[in-house]
C-alpha cells in the first residue's frame, strides 16, 4: 500500500519529536484538537484513540508488541492530523479534515496487523489498566526505563 504524498517528512518530524521526548506533548496537542467544537471526525475519533493508547502503552514500557516502523507511522499520523498545513489546509471549509481523515484510515489498513494485536492486547487488559491507556499523559512525562528513544534513529 502506497504512503500518502509527502507523508515521509510526517515521518521525520515524529522521529525526532519521540527521540527528544515530546510524545505527551503531542498526544496532548492531538487532544486539544479533537475537542474543537464542530469538529466531526466519526470513527477516526475512535482510530485516534487506539493510535493514542498504542503509542502510550509503548512510552510507559507496558506494550512491546511493535515494530519501529509502525510506532513512527502512526506518530507521522498524529502529526499530520494535528498540523493545519497539510495536502489539504485545515482551514478550508468542509475538505480541511478530509485528507486528514484519509491519511489516518491509511495508517489503520497499513498498520492492521500490528493495531489488531495491539487491540487484542488491550482488550485483556482491567478496566483500570484501560482507564489509564485512555487518558492524557502529564506533559512532562519522561519514558518508562528500558524504553530505548534511540533505537528509533535511522
Amino acid at each position: 500500500m502506497k504512503p500518502p504524498k509527502n507523508f515521509d517528512r510526517y515521518l521525520g518530524f515524529a522521529q525526532r519529536l519521540l527521540i527528544r521526548g515530546r510524545l505527551p506533548a503531542l498526544l496532548l496537542g492531538v487532544a486539544r484538537k479533537t475537542r474543537q467544537r464542530g469538529l466531526k471526525l466519526g470513527e477516526a475519533r475512535d482510530t485516534l484513540s487506539l493510535f493514542h493508547q498504542l503509542l502510550l502503552a509503548w512510552w510507559r514500557g507496558q506494550y512491546r508488541g511493535v515494530s519501529r516502523k509502525t510506532l513512527l507511522t502512526v506518530a507521522g499520523g498524529l502529526v499530520y492530523f494535528l498540523l493545519p498545513i497539510d495536502l489539504i489546509p485545515d482551514w478550508v471549509p468542509m475538505f480541511g479534515l478530509l485528507d486528514d481523515l484519509a491519511v489516518l484510515a491509511w495508517i489503520g489498513k497499513a498498520c492492521s496487523d500490528e493495531l489488531d494485536a495491539f487491540r487484542a492486547w488491550r482488550d485483556n487488559r482491567s478496566a483500570s489498566q484501560q482507564a489509564a491507556l485512555a487518558a492524557l499523559p502529564d506533559k512532562h512525562e519522561r519514558p518508562a526505563p528500558g524504553v530505548a528513544l534511540d533505537q528509533l534513529r535511522d
